[in-house]
């Protein structure tokens, strides 16, 4: 059984229709050896009589990157933005110089000190402030940004805006680093990893649910996601990053002051990421790069072309800021990747160790029990004292006219939004007032009216969202086992789960296309395989046939028949009425938030009140 006609996927371009991992691999490989080619350059570069003045570029670069890269992570990626950057690389800077000059312990002792703190105060200041969304939150960063400055200016241990001088050579295994070539490999290796770690987390299970942060959190809620929780780590691993580039920039400096950790600076980084491409890990560098270059460039040519000293390179970067977002709102980055094409982040193995899978109720079961069900918005009743419910094995179809009350009730039923008064059962305990991410895990999967989907991700990743809380480590962790790439055996069964619902749902063709290349039809098939990812006992689907074609609809009715015949339970919204009539076990129709009928399909399309709402009535 297919969804997609044959028709369907011979009208896309061959490459579309069956894009193997195979013929992707000659890109793969080019983009491999670019990458090693560009690892020789620099090691080759402090080697080489390259003008010292090089190597310092090189090394701030590398400092920037690093602070560039966390901000992919939480700005480009994560959708926060922040300004106060510059303030974890404060942290990190001062922790290592005053414990190291003022006491003579061990720099590396200072690293850990660091990091400890930068954790720490990224943790309190993460929890205050993630929850903020609009101009909230960048207007919080630039706050506790500013905060930090003038703490690290005022406290006389710290030197106050003299700051520490002093700072001793850092020694790495018996080498001493005290040149900026012999710092150039440190810094750079500390990047290198930076980008492998945050390509690792971005392709994994976590990472994934980072990605859905941006597209508002509602579907990664109903996914399973922690949204909140996840907000606050990738705000600690962008602090960390920070802190790591403020302790080599010490040990590089010799000393340190207030002045590189301001405001200023924070706008700087955030520049440097948007320029090189803030959803992309390898745009940070290459913005870094772009803009240490620029503004030295520029500081030495303006002052002469305009025949004054001032900081005129400011001017400039902000009318690059505005073309930018006008013309390549992405960066650069992107347009690098089309001359370097590569392919999908992620692919599916052939075959992989089952996912636990959750025991079916018994057929007849009560599974949703909806009583008195009441949503007010002010004054405004959108859902009326509503009653119903489903057990197992039924197709159950709630229908009615427009701005009836139907897609607020499935919000009310799968926490999205809290009930005014009314009880939601599911399998007898109370669901209504536990949020989404508690109601999926106990076997309630949903789409969405309107769909929510990643469109930048391939269809494979999308789907593999629903399978968030199905992992080996725990669902709101497993951050630094991604990170480190201990999560692989985890990642191939969820990776082969995403498969095997493609396959049973007839997308198993498009599993590499970015899921907002697809038609509207198969984005709502693509939600069903995602929720059939959640390995659900109660299946709710918010206007599956919208966009669909007869055959589709008709495979799609033979896909629901046959979850019905495994057990699952499927409440459904649906305009199309010859769909649900041949569908439905019950119908549920509803009017202006109130039940008007309920019965076997047969029954309720002669009931009077259900033609007077449909149709006005009938003489």
């Amino acid at each position: 059984m297919t969804l997609l006609t044959d028709k369907t996927v011979a009208d896309k371009p061959a490459d579309i229709a069956r894009p193997r991992t195979k013929a992707r691999t000659p890109a793969a490989t080019r983009n491999r050896i670019l990458t090693m080619l560009f690892v020789v350059v620099l090691a080759l570069l402090p080697v080489l009589p390259t003008p010292e003045f090089w190597i310092t570029l090189g090394n701030y670069i590398g400092l920037y990157s690093i602070v560039a890269i966390g901000l992919v992570l939480l700005t480009g990626v994560g959708g926060m933005t922040s300004f106060g950057q510059a303030a974890f690389v404060g942290l990190g800077a001062y922790s290592t110089a005053y414990l190291t000059t003022q006491f003579g312990l061990s720099p590396w002792f200072g690293l850990v000190v660091g990091l400890g703190i930068t954790m720490a105060c990224a943790y309190i200041i993460g929890l205050i402030t993630m929850r903020m969304s609009g101009h909230y939150l960048p207007l919080a960063t630039i706050a506790w940004g500013l905060s930090l400055f003038f703490l690290f200016g005022n406290l006389e241990f710290l030197g106050k805006y003299d700051g520490l001088n002093g700072v001793p050579v850092l020694s790495f295994f018996g080498v001493s680093l005290q040149s900026g070539r012999s710092m150039f490999y440190l810094i750079w290796v500390v990047v290198l990893l930076a980008v492998l770690a945050m390509q690792n987390l971005l392709n994994s299970r976590p990472g994934r649910a980072i990605r859905a942060l941006k597209g508002g959190g509602t579907m990664a809620e109903a996914m399973g996601v922690n949204t909140a929780w996840m907000k606050v780590v990738i705000f600690v691993v962008a602090a960390v990053l920070a802190c790591v580039s403020g302790f080599l920039y010490a040990h590089l400096q010799r000393a340190v002051n207030p002045t590189p950790f301001g405001l200023n600076y924070g706008i700087e980084y955030l520049f440097m990421a948007v320029v090189g491409g803030v959803g992309h890990v390898w745009g940070a560098v290459l913005g870094a790069g772009i803009l240490t270059i620029l503004k030295d460039v520029l500081q030495g040519l303006l002052p002469k072309l305009l025949g004054s000293t001032g900081n005129f390179e400011i001017i400039v970067f902000g009318v690059l800021m505005v073309l930018l977002l006008q013309y390549a709102s992405d960066g650069i980055w992107p347009f690098l990747r089309r001359l370097f094409p590569s392919g999908p982040p992620v692919t599916a193995p052939d075959d992989a160790q089952p996912l636990p899978v959750r025991q079916k109720p018994e057929a007849g079961e009560l599974i949703l029990d909806v009583r008195a069900a009441r949503k007010q918005f002010g004054g405004l009743v959108a859902v009326n004292d509503v009653s119903f419910q489903v057990r197992a094995g039924e197709i159950i179809g709630l229908i009615g006219p427009n701005g009836a009350g139907k897609s607020t009730t499935f919000n009310l039923v799968t926490g999205v939004l809290p009930l005014t008064r009314g009880e939601v059962r599911y399998r007898g305990e109370v669901i209504s007032g536990l949020p989404s991410r508690e109601i999926v895990k106990r076997g309630v999967g949903r789409t969405f009216q309107h769909v929510h989907l990643l469109p930048t991700m391939t269809v494979l990743e999308n789907v593999a969202i629903g399978a968030h809380l199905r992992g080996d480590f725990r669902p709101q962790g497993g951050v630094a086992a991604a990170i480190l790439r201990m999560n692989q055996v985890e990642e191939q069964k969820l990776l082969f789960e995403a498969r095997r619902q493609l396959e049973r749902v007839g997308l198993a063709d498009c599993m590499y296309m970015e899921a907002g290349s697809l038609a509207l039809g198969q984005q709502r098939i693509l939600e069903i395989a995602r929720a059939l990812c959640c390995d659900p006992a109660l299946l709710l689907l918010d206007e599956p046939a919208a966009g669909l074609r007869y055959k589709e609809k008709q495979a799609l009715a033979e896909l629901l028949k046959k979850l019905k015949g495994e057990g699952m339970s499927v409440l459904l919204v649906e305009h199309d009425m010859d769909f649900v009539m041949n569908l439905t076990d019950r119908l549920v129709v509803m009017e202006f938030g109130t039940r008007i009928a309920e019965g076997v399909p047969e029954e309720v399309q002669k009931d009077p009140a259900v033609l007077e709402a449909y149709l006005g009535g009938v003489e």
